[in-house]
């Protein structure tokens, strides 16, 4: 070998050999590039298994690749997945819907007693038949689909009412991380369908309130007058009714729950907390009813049946519903009642938010319900429509032609210039 020149000494020099090109040096002096996400590892079988670590557990594929390519790319989803924050624990998605139901029901403190009661018969006798043994994960938009339209060809009520508990659950699921998405996402599954009903005019009223003993008389016109509900009817207690103001004040309602008994809670909403003022005519009556049969403490129940005990739904839907009939109006419920007061007060011209605090409703959707269009008002506005076409005639003009003069000159109105020259005067339509 040369000597290196006087330039050059002292100098530390990698030596390359004279073998060995430029291109080749490169690729041997740079490092093999590697995979700092996940593991691949090829079976004895040939194919291949990809696992990777997260949260300090470590997590296998379900299934084997054919080529390490595929398993690459699945680690890739993974990887994408997990910074995304879209990432699912696949043990935890193997938890199966039974007991998930169950633990979903048990850390639900905020339940209502009936709605609980409601909602543990859903899940036994119509939930758990068909997703018991299912994992989270394998519960499927189609399969519920499936699941629903068998129960709603019988039972459309009980099947809308089945499948709003199940999105219920399967929404917590997915904020528990459990599963990446609802899988409850059937447009107008959980809307219950039920036919308007018709409202009791005052004549049935009268009618069902003299088929009664008397001491029901004063709870059927305070359903239908202050508009209460008939759990709220069932837990007034006389230190609620305020003669003197003529209010009630509804701050609880009583249900009665199965091994438990009549049980007293709040009302169905914080919107359900209210007083209502009432007429004078049932002031007059509840007067008369409290005097006669309600003790004098403050917190006796105002509405007792025949041996003094407070009323029950089942007792009294009973009675009220063979007064209906005897009075002509059959199939007519209770409930039905609280339609004819929503109906009487939006009558008098309250407005949407005067219904909602009057009824106790939390939405205006729901006393939307209750404005019903009663025959009496449709033939109020019929009988409008014919003085308008009276008021034509007197004219000698037809009715329609003078209906069309009246939109022509209103867009000649709109179409007068706005400068301070008025356009000539037109003879009016009429």
């Amino acid at each position: 070998m040369r000597p290196l020149p006087t330039e050059f000494a002292g100098r530390a020099f990698l030596v390359i050999p004279a073998r060995c090109n430029a291109a080749t040096f490169e690729r041997k002096a740079m490092p093999s590039p590697r995979r700092h996400f996940g593991s691949v590892r090829r079976l004895p079988s040939a194919r291949y298994q990809a696992s990777y670590w997260h949260l300090a557990v470590r997590h296998t594929a379900e299934q084997t690749f054919e080529t390490k390519a595929e398993a690459l790319a699945w680690l890739s989803s993974v990887e994408t997945d997990i910074r995304r924050g879209r990432w699912i624990d696949p043990g935890a998605g193997k938890v199966l819907f039974g007991k998930y139901v169950d633990d979903w029901m048990t850390q639900r403190y905020d339940i209502r007693p009936r709605t609980r009661e409601l909602y543990r018969s859903l899940i036994k006798c119509h939930l758990k038949p068909t997703f018991e043994r299912v994992p989270l994960t394998a519960i499927t938009t189609a399969s519920i689909r499936s699941w629903r339209a068998k129960i709603a060809a019988g039972q459309p009520t009980t099947a809308a009412k089945a499948y709003r508990l199940l999105r219920a659950v399967l929404m917590t699921a997915t904020a528990d991380g459990l599963i990446l998405s609802n899988p409850c996402v059937i447009k107008g599954a959980g809307l219950e369908r039920a036919p308007e009903r018709k409202v009791p005019t005052l004549e049935t009223l009268a009618t069902i309130a003299d088929a009664l003993d008397d001491r029901y008389r004063a709870l059927v016109y305070t359903a239908a007058f202050a508009g209460l509900r008939a759990g709220e009817l069932s837990g007034l207690e006389r230190r609620h009714v305020d003669l003197v103001h003529r209010t009630i004040t509804v701050e609880q309602q009583a249900q009665v729950v199965v091994g438990r008994g009549r049980v007293l809670g709040p009302p169905k909403s914080d919107a359900g907390r209210r007083t209502v003022a009432i007429p004078i005519e049932l002031a007059s009556l509840l007067d008369k009813h409290l005097s006669t049969y309600v003790d004098r403490d403050p917190n006796a129940v105002v509405f007792t049946g025949d041996k003094g005990a407070p009323i029950t739904t089942q007792h009294w839907s009973k009675k009220f519903r063979e007064a209906a009939d005897s009075a002509g109006a059959p199939g007519l419920h209770f409930h039905d009642l609280r339609h004819l007061a929503g109906t009487l007060a939006a009558a008098t011209g309250a407005s949407t938010r005067e219904l909602m605090a009057r009824l106790g409703h939390s939405t205006p959707r729901a006393s939307l319900i209750y404005q019903h269009a009663t025959e009496q008002r449709d033939r109020q506005i019929a009988a409008g429509i014919d003085a308008i076409l009276e008021a034509a005639k007197e004219n000698s003009r037809e009715p329609a032609a003078a209906i069309v003069d009246l939109d022509t000159s209103r867009t000649n109105r709109a179409r007068q210039p706005k400068d301070k020259e008025k356009a000539p005067p037109k003879e009016s339509a009429l």
